[in-house]
């Protein structure tokens, strides 16, 4: 899921705004990302895989030049063999750095990479749930039939070479390439797929409210009841929850608010109670974010609810 920045007047994002309703019947509000600031983003995370791979087969070479160049000295066949193996070498290389910067990066917390995070982007699941594994391979793996295979097709025929047949092929994966242009989700065809879309994740600092310094007291202002929660109730939801409650308070949707309430009450076995909520979910906020804090300063980490 993803955060929506406080309303304003651009025609362009009021005409991304969507409505997302979570597997817990709660709607959130959300924007989707343009296709200006997705291109953007893809562009910059090339720039730094490339940099990154450049840079590693230089120390590569400099290490093995060094190593074997007495060894190999005079021996033009072996070289030539050797040079062959490099090269399969960093065909592999390429191909697995490629998909591991994308999947890890995706499929951690943020559901960003370098690049998204930059231009203000994360991916999300569009069904409002979490963003699954399955659902990022299968969105990344559809990447080179939408953008390597194009432009290897088009520059072909550009080329002269594969006559009709690759002038043909070249107009059918130029489809992919023209796919966000088609549907005003600006979804491409992994997204499609993969159950996804890529919306808009701006990078703002929580309200003094939200900080886990207030964890331990936990008091409403406005009817001056204290809300502590015990290390059971905390345990039943994770980081995945936390962001959402996180986005909630932020967004400051009374409606949301409500609901939200109302089904955490339920979870933990309190009354709901009315017209305190958003007391209540600071409260909830602040003491689950320091417990999940503590747990990952000793190596533990709860993603979400069901782990």
């Amino acid at each position: 899921m993803s955060s929506l920045a406080r309303s304003n007047t651009n025609p362009s994002q009021a005409s991304r705004r969507r409505t997302m309703v979570t597997p817990e019947g709660i709607s959130l509000p959300i924007t989707v990302g343009s296709r200006g600031a997705r291109i953007g983003a893809l562009l910059l995370d090339f720039t730094f895989l490339y940099l990154g791979m450049t840079l590693i087969f230089i120390l590569f070479a400099l290490l093995v030049g060094s190593l074997f160049s007495t060894v190999l000295d005079g021996m033009e066949e072996q070289i030539s063999g050797l040079g062959e193996f490099f090269i399969v070498v960093i065909i592999l290389f390429a191909f697995v750095a490629r998909y591991a910067y994308f999947l890890s990066m995706e499929m951690g917390p943020r559901g960003a990479t370098w690049g998204k995070r930059i231009v203000g982007l994360r991916v999300a699941a569009r069904d409002g749930g979490r963003l699954t594994a399955e659902a990022v391979i299968a969105r990344n793996l559809i990447r080179d039939i939408e953008l390597f295979l194009p432009l290897a097709f088009i520059s072909g025929a550009s080329g002269g070479d594969g006559g009709n047949a690759g002038l043909a092929a070249a107009i059918w994966f130029a489809i992919f390439l023209g796919f966000p242009l088609l549907n005003k989700d600006a979804l491409r065809a992994g997204d499609l797929i993969a159950g996804t879309w890529v919306v808009e994740a701006p990078r703002t600092r929580l309200a003094d409210t939200m900080s886990t310094q207030g964890a331990a007291k936990g008091t409403s202002g406005l009817t001056g009841t204290k809300y502590e929660f015990g290390e059971e109730e905390l345990s039943i939801y994770g980081e995945h929850e936390l962001q959402t409650l996180e986005r909630l308070l932020r967004n400051d949707n009374d409606d949301a608010l409500v609901s939200v309430h109302q089904t955490i009450c339920h979870k933990i076995g309190w009354a709901p109670g009315a017209g305190d909520e958003r007391a209540f979910l600071e409260a909830f906020y602040n003491q689950l974010r320091a417990r999940l804090e503590a747990d990952m300063r000793f190596g533990k980490r709860k993603a979400n609810k069901f782990s």
